[in-house]
């Protein structure tokens, strides 16, 4: 079948949303548009779906959702049994519908799926995978992508992101999917009362964020320097306010100042061009804040809040934004310094 002939079929499908119709007929006769939206299926790989949000087998809409859905289903089934999947999604365009959607075909092929009533960072998401002992994981987000994106990742009972091999044998279910117009999901009522479509609230977070406390390896130095620690974050119009919020305030740190015109979650991502803490530029309200508060530290997470973007002042007193590299380094830096203070780093340690 060629594009022209998926286009028409897409087209002519009687139960095809009317956003998605209206979009189709807007570009009747652009064979050039037409084509760039049918000439292939979205790929699926380990860092599962992304693209432009719409119709056509190329883009990110409900049908290419419960294609990709129906496929890791079928993996699944191959290879444990008794599955059950955490989902969540972050602030972007049609993130909870997507979400929702993967959970009811999930349900139609008898897999519990576990979906956050709220938008939810990645890590979550990992930790709730383990928390809740779930085979899988997926979330909806374009991850730093312009808004005009959304995307589709799997993660392993692990909590990770899946491996080339999985991703792999997920893709050959994915591709035995003959027609994405015609996988069925589960009413959504029916998926609740089955106990196959569970909502969960503030006990996975709640439970992720005293794990994440634990982690602390100096208490003691937060307790006697929280008031003289000047800090300011940017979730970015994402998923990071509520989560990051409560753990610095939690943890005892007292004078963390919040960007507020990016803490709302917000799918236009308004303020900035691209929402990602590497760009300088999503730094810029940021900085302007950190300058009038004086800053100690300037902090961002992009919009599902796996990526951390760091600035500090250098020895002129200058806010320079450190490399992951750079981040990196003085991150594991650190922890060899508190173990060795505490007496627990390995003579022969690497």
């Amino acid at each position: 079948m060629d594009f022209i002939e998926k286009y028409e079929k897409w087209l002519n499908y009687s139960h095809l949303p009317e956003e998605l119709r209206e979009e189709l007929e807007s570009i009747a006769g652009k064979t050039d548009e037409i084509e760039e939206r049918f000439f292939k299926d979205l790929e699926f790989g380990t860092g599962g779906l992304r693209g432009i949000i719409g119709a056509g087998t190329n883009r990110m809409n409900i049908y290419t959702v419960r294609k990709a859905t129906l496929g890791l289903a079928h993996y699944l089934k191959k290879v444990s049994q008794d599955n059950s999947v955490v989902i969540a999604y972050d602030s972007r365009y049609k993130s909870r519908e997507f979400a929702l959607e993967a959970a009811l075909v999930l349900a139609k092929n008898k897999i519990k799926a576990y979906v956050f009533q709220k938008i939810t960072p990645t890590p979550v998401l990992s930790f709730a995978i383990r928390y809740l002992e779930a085979t899988a994981g997926i979330v909806i987000t374009a991850s730093h992508n312009p808004k005009e994106y959304n995307g589709y990742k799997v993660y392993n009972c692990h909590g990770g992101q899946i491996t080339d091999k999985m991703a792999l044998a997920i893709t050959e279910e994915i591709n035995q999917v003959e027609d994405e117009l015609k996988v069925s999901v589960l009413a959504q009522k029916e998926a609740e009362e089955k106990d196959l479509l569970v909502w969960l609230d503030e006990e996975v977070l709640t439970a992720y964020l005293a794990k994440t406390k634990g982690l602390v390896m100096r208490p003691d130095i937060i307790e006697g320097n929280s008031f003289d620690l000047q800090i300011v974050y940017t979730p970015l119009h994402g998923t990071g306010y509520i989560p990051v919020s409560r753990l610095f305030k939690e943890t005892g740190f007292k004078n963390v100042h919040i960007v507020e015109e990016q803490a709302k979650p917000d799918p236009d991502f308004s303020t900035v061009k691209y929402p990602n803490p590497e760009e300088h530029a999503a730094f810029r309200l940021a900085l302007n804040q950190a300058e009038k508060v004086q800053a100690d530290i300037v902090l961002a997470t992009d919009p599902d809040a796996d990526r951390l973007g760091v600035a500090v002042r250098d020895e002129k007193g200058k806010y320079v934004i450190l490399t992951g590299n750079q981040l990196g380094a003085l991150m594991i830096d650190y922890i060899l310094q508190m173990r060795k203070y505490k007496g627990n780093l390995p003579i022969n340690g690497v």
